[in-house]
């Protein structure tokens, strides 16, 4: 058999939906080992804490690292996503009038986008009539902007969803919420699961279905867990579908827009594409259809990875700007202009960046795109994605200390690259560029010498029939993605944002997020459960007194207050365990809400009421004259700043 060629097999066999296995490719050779469960698990409370919000082992100390090694790392956590067993996967056939829309909220919904758009592609150059539509919580501004707080109605999915579905009669829902949380999905969920004549429910999440998030649903009667449950019942009728591999903790731990994105893309990128081949033959694609498939993504992982220190080039660069309060403009083409858009929104709320510091733009047409485009149009700068954009908005104010990232294949327009290269030229010096080729193509001279620095990606040709362009396709953006994950990711480590693998600058938006820095409070605190709550109440209100009513309150209503004030403070006991790099007993923490590094990071002096010897170090070093990098957090006489992988108490000057 020729390389990489699907074989059919069952010839014959119609049955819609059946089960077929996606084997994972463990039992092939790896350089990495991935951990096994028991490895993901920590003491106490975290025992229980679900896949997806744990600390990964093997970026424990991603905050030393420096860019080298956090390349290293991340790769190390992306390649975990292809060492795990088979999944059951449903195969489907499209009847008249039927529909698939993939829903999502936040990185999950921009993914939906992302399919959705290449999917629609492909039956278009088949010459059959568009089949997809993507849902987003938050509707289309929540594609090029930060909207988390909008996933978390149940209501609000369920409605949208009566939307798009008018009409049809067989309509396949895929909900993806890589943790198994998202309301947004879970109403959508439950509302196929009672109207299964027309819909057949099909949840993609990265976590056990015994560790789906079971907080009550503010809107909803049902928690996730108990949708999910009851899915899996109705998964023994072929009447809904719980898909959901273990790929391990996150590198940096609970950022699903990482492993947990590339995973939704790689995972249903492969059913789908199966899907079609099914549906074209009329006949069941083979198991290793699957699997050839699955293996073209891990090879674009070793291709990726390969350039490993031309990323941690680009990362330093990106960090430099950053540092200097510089912008990073990424600037990409077709669908990898997509893939841009979503690593510079995903910045602000898992590093709490401003909307301009890490932002991307799509070139070239995107006039069939989008569900609702007047929802994008002349909503102010937050919402500026476009070539147009670009053009009138942002190249006038580039300046020398900001970067530029070309994001782009030898098949897009080059004369359209190069003469805006030379434009941006003349403003900053800092450009690179990351260009995907195939075998036998090659950057013509007069491009590649405007740029210092080219991370160049060769593309082997596949042998697949009609669907090995997209497949190759589908390889250039997961490339593009793995990379600027990891270049966004290392900068803010770089930037001191990181403590250990966890996030500190994360800004509270939506229940999942709120739920997450409780966690992480009793992780770094030791305290319990309900001292933690408090606390993070009392950050939220300040300097209002917590009262039974507010106690009371809905967890919304807490989201709300805490995104109406810039900055709260109150404190918080922590014990000796807080951290590594601080020998303390009994201190007292600050909470700047908003930015949730005070949470962590800004501990009082010894004059606290609490009490306590402190003593700063870190290698046994003196922290005397220690450079000044990021924002003071003020409190208590002292500020605390971030230094690499360092806390450092800096006397006012």
């Amino acid at each position: 058999m020729t390389r990489g060629v699907c074989v059919a097999e069952e010839a014959g066999r119609t049955v819609c939906p059946y089960y077929r296995t996606m084997p994972g490719t463990k039992r092939f050779q790896h350089v990495i080992e991935t951990p096994e469960p028991g490895e993901w698990e920590l003491s106490g409370y975290e025992a229980a804490v679900p896949i997806t919000e744990k600390s990964n082992p093997l970026t424990r100390d991603l905050d030393k690292a420096d860019a080298e090694k956090v390349v290293r790392l991340l790769g190390q956590c992306d390649a975990e996503i292809f060492q795990e067993e088979g999944q059951a996967m449903p195969t489907y056939q499209e009847p008249e009038e039927a529909l698939v829309v993939l829903s999502g909220g936040g990185t999950s919904g921009r993914m939906a986008f992302l399919m959705s758009v290449s999917f629609n592609q492909l039956m278009k150059g088949l010459g059959q009539k568009p089949l997809y539509t993507y849902l987003i919580a938050g509707g289309d501004r929540s594609v090029v902007a930060s909207r988390e707080r909008t996933e978390d109605s149940a209501l609000h999915g369920i409605e949208e969803l009566k939307k798009v579905t008018a009409g049809k009669k067989r309509v396949i829902v895929i909900g993806i919420s890589v943790g198994l949380s998202a309301p947004f999905v879970a109403g959508q969920m439950d509302y196929c699961m009672d109207n299964t004549d027309v819909f057949l429910p099909v949840l993609v999440g990265f976590n056990p279905v015994s560790m789906a998030r079971n907080d009550p649903i503010e809107d909803w009667s049902s928690t996730f867990r108990q949708v999910a449950e009851r899915m899996q019942k109705m998964q023994e009728k072929q009447e809904a579908f719980v898909l959901n591999p273990a790929v391990g903790p996150e590198g940096l731990s609970g950022s699903s827009r990482m492993k947990g994105g590339s995973a939704t893309k790689i995972l249903l990128e492969t059913l789908l594409l199966a899907a079609h081949k099914t549906v074209d033959r009329g006949i069941a694609a083979s198991q290793r259809c699957l699997l050839e498939i699955l293996r073209t993504f891990e090879r674009a992982h070793q291709v990726t990875y390969s350039q490993s220190s031309k990323i941690a080039t680009l990362m330093k660069q990106v960090s430099t700007s950053l540092e200097k309060k510089g912008r990073v403009h990424l600037v990409g083409w077709q669908t990898l202009g997509i893939i841009a858009i979503m690593d510079g929104v995903e910045c602000i709320h898992t590093f709490g960046a401003d909307f301009r510091d890490v932002r991307g733009f799509l070139m070239g047409d995107h006039s069939d795109m989008f569900n609702q485009k007047a929802e994008l149009t002349n909503q102010g700068p937050q919402f500026t994605f476009s070539q147009e954009d670009f053009l009138t908005s942002i190249l006038p104010s580039i300046t020398e200390i900001d970067t530029v990232l070309f994001i782009f294949t030898l098949d897009d327009n080059l004369m359209e690259v190069r003469t805006l290269v030379e434009q941006v030229k003349e403003k900053t010096t800092n450009i690179q560029a990351l260009a995907h080729s195939t075998v036998g193509q090659s950057l013509p001279t007069p491009l590649k010498k405007l740029f210092p620095s080219i991370i160049s990606i060769m593309w082997p040709l596949l042998f697949f029939e009609y669907e090995g362009n997209f497949i190759q396709k589908f390889q250039r953006e997961l490339s593009t993605k793995w990379i600027l994950n990891t270049v966004s990711t290392g900068a803010h480590v770089l930037l001191g944002k990181i403590l250990q693998n966890y996030m500190l600058d994360l800004r509270i938006g939506n229940s999942k997020l709120f739920w997450r820095a409780l966690a992480m409070l009793q992780r770094f605190s030791g305290q319990s459960k309900a001292r933690c709550i408090e606390s993070l109440l009392q950050a939220i209100h300040f300097p209002q007194p917590l009262s039974d009513e507010i106690r009371a309150a809905l967890i919304s209503c807490h989201i709300q207050v805490a995104q109406e004030k810039e900055q709260v403070a109150c404190p918080l006991l922590v014990t000796q365990q807080t951290l590594s790099t601080f020998s303390m007993s009994g201190t007292l923490l600050n909470i700047w809400f908003t930015k949730f590094s005070d949470i962590l990071l800004s501990l009082l002096s010894r004059s606290s009421p609490f009490m306590g010897n402190m003593t700063v170090t870190s290698d046994n070093r003196s922290v005397k004259n220690i450079p000044k990098r990021n924002a003071p957090f003020w409190l208590g006489g002292e500020s605390i700043r971030r230094v690499g992988s360092l806390s450092w108490i800096l006397k006012d000057e």
